[in-house]
């Protein structure tokens, strides 16, 4: 029996051709066993800026007293859902809308910020101030006296798609949450990450910036008779606070805004 020759030695094109289709696999390999120490530096340094973000959205009284008078009306446990549901659509179709225009309008460069997203902050930062400086001037002297808005009067006979829109509007359209989800949009664009992790990073924002509503959802669900005073109390205390409580966020986020931008624009 003739012993096998090795075709390394008597054709080398033949041995470097083998070693080139085995090189990408041990490569994937290598890259699966050893995550890259950037990447990953890049997505704690994102999820620190975007749970920021979404504990100041989730923070937000009015949101929780609507939540609130829509699961005290006759529809409730429905309506109580589509505004839950429509609030969750909102953060993420701005979300979304943000991170597209974020990638390639170049938000990075070399996996930082590029100058504009440090521009972007900046701005909502101001504008943050400014609505915090208006809330506080605004505030009643004496908390049993504030009001609440004139729309919240009318929540008992809004239809479920309006309730719906109404979920959708207070969380894209609102002064605080939406510069805090453009800014939570920016800072995934900004990190250089791959796509499906840009897609986690602004699905974790959601989530947390949702709390606010799917904890007293929760209650109402799952509390049975207590649930009701409960989520009573919540609706004084947050009605007779909001102002303040607004205004402190205000203050609080606009100054890291801020801080953000100027870091950016600097570095």
């Amino acid at each position: 029996m003739k012993p096998r020759r090795n075709l390394s030695h008597e054709n080398p094109r033949a041995g470097q051709a083998a070693g080139a289709l085995a090189s990408p696999r041990r490569t994937i390999a290598q890259r699966d066993r050893h995550p890259d120490p950037q990447l990953e530096a890049a997505m704690g340094a994102v999820l620190g800026d975007v749970l920021g973000f979404a504990a100041g959205v989730a923070i937000s009284p009015l949101p929780v007293i609507a939540v609130i008078l829509i699961l005290a009306t006759p529809r409730g446990r429905l309506n109580g859902i589509l505004f839950t549901v429509g609030w969750i659509l909102g953060l993420s179709a701005l979300g979304a809308v943000m991170l597209a225009v974020a990638s390639p309008a170049g938000a990075s460069t070399h996996k930082h910020p590029a100058t504009w997203v440090g521009a972007l902050k900046l701005a909502l930062g101001l504008l943050l101030l400014f609505f915090g400086a208006r809330q506080w001037r605004r505030r009643p002297k004496d908390p049993s006296q504030a009001k609440l808005p004139k729309w919240m009067g009318a929540i008992d006979r809004l239809t479920p798609v309006k309730v719906f829109g109404l979920g959708t509007a207070l969380a894209a359209l609102n002064a605080k949450n939406a510069p805090l989800t453009i800014a939570a949009g920016a800072a995934i664009g900004s990190a250089g990450l791959p796509v499906g992790q840009q897609i986690a990073s602004l699905a974790i924002f959601v989530v947390i910036a949702t709390l606010g509503l799917l904890v007293p959802l929760g209650v109402f669900l799952l509390g049975g008779e207590r649930a009701r005073t409960t989520l009573g109390n919540w609706k004084d205390w947050a009605a007779q606070h909001n102002v303040a409580v607004m205004a402190v966020l205000f203050f609080v986020l606009g100054l890291k805004l801020l801080g953000d931008g100027i870091s950016v624009i600097t570095s």
